[in-house]
């Protein structure tokens, strides 16, 4: 597996398409005023998971984990008229920063944020998604996986980020680790999943393409 060192990766940014301004004001903001700031997508997976939505051309995309909105940006900005993204945070101290950057931008209307569990929320909106983006907490990513897989069309995807988790799925984690003990767990998981079809790729921190079979 390559990991791109700096050279690399500035390589590969310079030869994508590139982040809108809105996006990168974004990112800035993200990592001057938030904990954690990597957990932004950035640049690279951002582009992907707006390919991602035109080329499986979502009508409603569930995302769980919404942090600083720039993954929800990207991903609503692939969609086409008639998308629409719903998009959970279970930490309530997120919306302030979080839902002025989705009402001041060119896809307000194809966004709904919510401020909640999204185990207990996403069964009471009645909607069947064609794509789910799962970034929320690595603990839960097997209930997470269940539920968004019951509300998802068959030939639907699931997109599950940090699968790789900076490599510490090759690791025995410490009892009390309970990200990582999630993570590898989850990986088991859908790996013996015959429901569906699956595959990793090794960007940025992991990426699991899942595709709920007919």
């Amino acid at each position: 597996m390559l990991t791109p060192d700096a050279s690399l990766e500035t390589y590969i940014l310079e030869h994508i398409d590139p982040e809108s301004d809105y996006l990168k004001a974004l990112y800035r903001d993200t990592h001057v005023k938030l904990l954690r700031p990597r957990m932004a997508s950035g640049h690279l997976q951002g582009r992907m998971l707006k390919m991602f939505v035109e080329m499986i051309r979502p009508r409603q995309i569930l995302e769980i984990g919404t942090f600083s909105g720039y993954s929800g940006l990207c991903l609503a900005e692939g969609l086409g008229e008639n998308g629409f993204l719903h998009t959970f945070e279970i930490n309530d101290e997120q919306e302030d920063f979080t839902r002025p950057w989705f009402e001041n931008s060119a896809y307000a209307d194809k966004i709904k944020f919510y401020i909640g569990d999204a185990l207990e929320l996403v069964p009471e909106l009645g909607i069947t998604f064609d794509l789910a983006f799962l970034d929320g907490d690595k603990r839960k990513y097997i209930e997470y996986y269940e539920m968004s897989l019951s509300h998802l069309l068959p030939g639907g995807y699931i997109i599950a980020d940090n699968t790789l988790w900076d490599g510490h799925v090759l690791e025995e984690p410490n009892s009390n680790d309970y990200q990582t003990i999630g993570i590898k767990a989850f990986n088991d998981y859908v790996g013996k999943d015959m429901r569906v079809e699956k595959v990793i790729l090794p960007l940025r921190d992991g990426l699991t393409i899942i595709r709920k079979k007919a």
